[in-house]
C-alpha cells in the first residue's frame, strides 16, 4: 500500500496512500522522453539532410519509409512521456484513507483525472464497516490488497494500485486497522 500509517492519537487514524508520484513513474517518464525525442530527432535528419543528433549520422537513412517510421515512434514516445509527466504533476491515484472515532466515519480521498471527477471521497459511518478484508493471490501476476467490508455497498479498496506490497505488510496494516476499528479480519 505504501501508506504509512499515521496515529494523531489513539482516535484518528490515518493512512496516506502513495499515488503517480513513485520512483518507478519518473524512470519510465525520462526514458519515454528521451527516447521519444531522439526518435523524432532521428526522422527529422532523414528528412532535412543534416544531423540533429549528437550520438550518430541519421543523414544517410532515407526518409521513406525509415524516416516517416522513426518519426512516427518518436512522436508516440513523447506523447506517452507527456501523458505520464501529467500523470505524476496531477498525482492520479494519491490520497488518504482516514478513520476518525471522534466524528464515528471513515473517509477515503483519492485524486483523479482533471475534470468534473477529480476529488474522489467516500465517506461512511464507521459502524457500517463488517469487516477488513485481505485479497491475496499469488501466482503469475500475483495480488495483494486490502479492502473495506461495508454494510449495503461493494468492498472498497484501500491500497495503491502497481506492484504488489509484502504480505508481512498487508497483514500488519490489516491487522492494525481490524483492531483500530474493532471488526474481524478476513482472508489470513
Amino acid at each position: 500500500m505504501a501508506a504509512q500509517a499515521k496515529a494523531q492519537d489513539s482516535t484518528i487514524l490515518r493512512q496516506e496512500v502513495l499515488g503517480s508520484r513513485r520512483l518507478s513513474n519518473y524512470w519510465w517518464a525520462i526514458v519515454a522522453a528521451v527516447g521519444g525525442v531522439g526518435f523524432l530527432l532521428a526522422g527529422l535528419s532523414s528528412y532535412l539532410k543534416v544531423n540533429l543528433l549528437i550520438v550518430s549520422d541519421t543523414r544517410g537513412l532515407q526518409f521513406v519509409p525509415q524516416g516517416v517510421a522513426l518519426l512516427f515512434y518518436g512522436v508516440a514516445g513523447s506523447l506517452v512521456s507527456l501523458y505520464m509527466w501529467l500523470m505524476i504533476l496531477w498525482n492520479v491515484g494519491g490520497g488518504y484513507n482516514e478513520f476518525n472515532k471522534e466524528t464515528g466515519k471513515f473517509k477515503i480521498f483519492r485524486w483523479g483525472f482533471p475534470g468534473k471527477n477529480r476529488r474522489i471521497e467516500i465517506e461512511c459511518p464507521i459502524a457500517d464497516v463488517q469487516s477488513v478484508k485481505a485479497d491475496i493471490k499469488e501466482g503469475i501476476n500475483p495480488k495483494r490488497a486490502l479492502y473495506l467490508r461495508v454494510k449495503q455497498r461493494r468492498d472498497i479498496p484501500l491500497t495503491r494500485v502497481g506492484q504488489p506490497i509484502a504480505l508481512s505488510e498487508l497483514e500488519n496494516q490489516g491487522a492494525e486497522l481490524a483492531r483500530f476499528l474493532g471488526v474481524p479480519l478476513e482472508g489470513l
